[in-house]
């Protein structure tokens, strides 16, 4: 059996990447369905005689919201299928980001050791000593709310665990046999590190990676929630959220909507990253 085919077996054997794969699936679906404008009325469509319609209430032009309406009128299922793509395009570019940057970073001071591995290790205990909160209200606030702002700070700012990961991994396989027969057979460095030793390392950066998506989706949602992430009237999970706080007594479905989407999709992020973590494991332990 290959070593692909056995993590793939592992995770389908492992309830939580099963659930975690599903719900973000389904997250998927919907930003899919979002982006084709088909399915629920239209989320940008403001219509103030059907403000504040209950879940699965009926207007009396007979449409029904199966998540309500909020106090514009507009349809909530419609405008969380929107805010889906926006959240989890943050979150899968943000981590995409701090993935690349921390593999490049740690596989060249994981393996040239040195100079080059003393001032990308104090690079790293540097970023690592910057509150990353604060940071990032400083950046949205110097420069203009958006959703491209927004994944450049977040994939800016979480790139250091990644890269201690892979620096780890590269410096404890640089001296093993199968480097070593490369460098004999004429191998560059640059082939060395990418072709032998990178793919040996990416298995604790992948883990990361994945806990990140969830972490950076949270962070936006939070960035929006203030009003600093991605603006109205484009719809993302945060700024649902705080619209619907003035309403949380009257018509509480407005927050709890997009609040229980974040909530779920980290969690199935989070889930998913145990079972990778546990199948990766297990292979290592099977060679």
């Amino acid at each position: 059996m290959s070593a692909g085919r056995g993590l793939a077996d592992r995770l389908r054997r492992d309830p939580r990447a099963l659930a975690g794969g599903l719900v973000i699936l389904g997250a998927i679906a919907c930003a899919a369905v979002a982006a084709l404008n088909t399915g629920p009325p239209a989320p940008l469509e403001e219509i103030v005689a059907r403000r504040f319609v209950a879940p699965f209430g009926a207007t009396p032009d007979g449409v029904l919201h199966l998540l309500g309406t909020d106090r514009f009128g507009r349809d909530l299922l419609a405008r969380l299928c929107v805010g889906a793509r926006v959240s989890l395009a943050v979150g899968l570019l943000a981590a995409l980001t701090s993935l690349l940057l921390g593999v490049l970073l740690g596989g060249v001071a994981g393996y040239a050791g040195g100079v080059p591995d003393r001032l990308i290790t104090a690079l790293t205990d540097a970023a690592l000593a910057v509150p990353r909160v604060p940071f990032l209200l400083l950046l949205v606030v110097l420069f203009e709310p958006g959703l491209a702002l927004v994944v450049l700070a977040l994939g800016l700012t979480g790139w250091m665990t990644v890269a201690r990961l892979v620096r780890a991994e590269v410096r404890a396989a640089r001296n093993r046999p199968f480097v070593e027969a490369a460098r004999a057979l004429g191998a560059t460095p640059g082939r060395v590190l990418t072709r032998h030793l990178l793919p040996n390392a990416l298995a604790p950066a992948l883990v990361a990676a994945a806990l990140g998506t969830g972490n950076a989706m949270m962070m936006e949602a939070g960035l929006s929630f203030l009003g600093l992430g991605v603006q109205p009237p484009t719809p993302s999970w945060g700024n649902m959220i705080a619209a619907g706080r003035d309403a949380l007594v009257t018509a509480p479905w407005v927050a709890l909507a997009p609040a229980c989407a974040v909530a779920v999709v980290v969690l199935a992020f989070s889930l998913l990253a145990d079972a990778l973590e546990a199948a990766l494991a297990g292979e290592g332990a099977s060679r």
